[in-house]
């Protein structure tokens, strides 16, 4: 089982609109609803791939029940979310089919007291002894401590089990000191947290702040991976047009699975970026263009990466 730990859980509210304009009223084309935050974009992907996931964080309220109602549909997902008293968030993405540009606006999430924290740990402790890897994935509601990350790494350090961790700002400048055995920022996130706009001097530094690994998304130029087996580049063949919002929670799961499968950096690779590429063609976060998948997975490049300076 691979466990998946969203914090701030979301309801995602996709909508689509010809053109977007400030200061002006939109028809709306198309609406989709679908179960979010990161780490449940990444079960969602991790369940279509055939794996056994649970999903774990906080629900609450009537956005809530609607998630957690949405999540049972989900073959090979099992739901373990805590109930807290505050509503869960929505997310909104809007998406401009004129120009491919999506708006996404996130509300901050419920506030999490004391006690249902206390619950969240709990619940963390028995689902970890059968995990046989754990991704930790996205922001934290109002009340959850800022080294969260940090305290939850370390758990599953001590259980022995694989950690992913896929967040920004403080809790993940915490959370690498805590030694993941993989962080997956993106540009911007790693930029932030080490200083450096140069993505492989950047890399290289959060590998040094204490990841085992690292694995930068790098948008529509793919992913770039620091390991201790190698330094790699993986890009996709074409630039893919469509919705962006999710692709790298599918990056994210490919990754994942990988590491479960115990397959070789490249491959591992190849599949995050080829289910990225397939995430931004499909209409809704945490979900992917299975034809587009199987087609691209094959013609991703892999080059190897001599160190900087």
């Amino acid at each position: 089982m691979i466990l998946t730990v969203t914090l701030n859980t979301a309801l995602d509210l996709t909508y689509r609109v010809r053109s977007l304009r400030p200061h002006a009223s939109h028809r709306v084309s198309d609406v989709v609803e679908r179960p979010g935050g990161k780490g449940v974009n990444v079960a969602r992907v991790l369940a279509a791939l055939g794996h056994e996931v649970t999903v774990t964080g906080f629900a609450g309220g009537g956005t809530g029940r609607e998630v957690r109602e949405r999540l049972s549909d989900t073959p090979g997902l099992t739901d373990a979310l805590v109930p807290v008293a505050g509503a869960t968030r929505r997310t909104v993405a809007v998406v401009d089919e004129q120009s491919g540009d999506t708006t996404q606006l996130n509300e901050p999430g419920p506030q999490i007291a004391p006690g249902e924290w206390g619950a969240f740990l709990d619940r963390y402790d028995e689902l970890l002894p059968s995990a046989s890897a754990v991704a930790l994935c996205g922001s934290l509601p109002p009340g959850v401590p800022v080294g969260a990350y940090a305290n939850l790494v370390r758990a599953a350090r001590t259980a022995g089990v694989p950690v992913l961790l896929d967040t920004s700002g403080e809790p993940l400048r915490r959370g690498v000191a805590a030694r993941p055995d993989l962080i997956k920022p993106n540009a911007d996130e790693l930029a932030e947290l080490t200083g450096s706009h140069e993505p492989l001097r950047a890399t290289q530094d959060a590998r040094r702040r204490g990841a085992h690994a690292v694995v930068a998304s790098l948008g529509a130029e793919g992913l770039l991976a620091v390991t201790p087996e190698g330094r790699w580049h993986a890009t996709p063949p074409t630039r893919i047009h469509g919705n962006p919002t999710g692709a790298g929670d599918s990056a994210v799961a490919g990754l994942l699975s990988g590491l479960v499968e115990q397959l070789p950096w490249p491959d591992r690779l190849a599949r995050a970026v080829a289910l990225s590429a397939a995430t931004v063609r499909a209409p809704a976060a945490g979900e992917f263009d299975p034809a587009v998948y199987e087609e691209l997975r094959g013609r991703v490049t892999v080059t190897g990466v001599v160190s900087a300076a």
